[in-house]
């Protein structure tokens, strides 16, 4: 039960970086779905949604309704802050991995 727990917080914020980084594109909901789907990552649609709306929010995407087909579609694309925000994002996950590998491998020094 704790190492779920752990792994859920774990892949929590991950999660987020790799929705930002997956909506420097334009897309729906079910095709962002989808695209994470095809790099083998595991977010549910339950999940996704939310993290969506509160990305919108929190003024990270914007998001325009497409009503051109039968079934609308809401869009989702990257601000210009959500940009900033995942440039920001990157750089502190690849800092933080650095930091890991090294812990794993023993490299780090005391």
């Amino acid at each position: 039960m704790i190492i779920n727990n752990l792994e859920v917080e774990l892949k929590r914020g991950t999660q987020t970086l790799q929705v930002l980084f997956l909506l420097k594109n334009e897309q729906y909901g079910y095709s962002l779905l989808q695209a994470l789907e095809e790099r083998q990552i595991n977010i549910e649609a339950g999940t996704l949604y939310p993290l969506l709306r509160r990305l919108e929010t929190q003024r990270m995407l914007t998001s325009n309704w497409d009503t051109s087909e039968s079934r609308p579609r809401k869009y989702y694309v990257l601000s210009p802050f959500g940009e900033e925000v995942l440039e920001h994002l990157i750089k502190t996950w690849t800092e933080i991995n650095d930091e890991m590998m090294k812990l794993i491998k023993g490299d780090n020094k005391q």
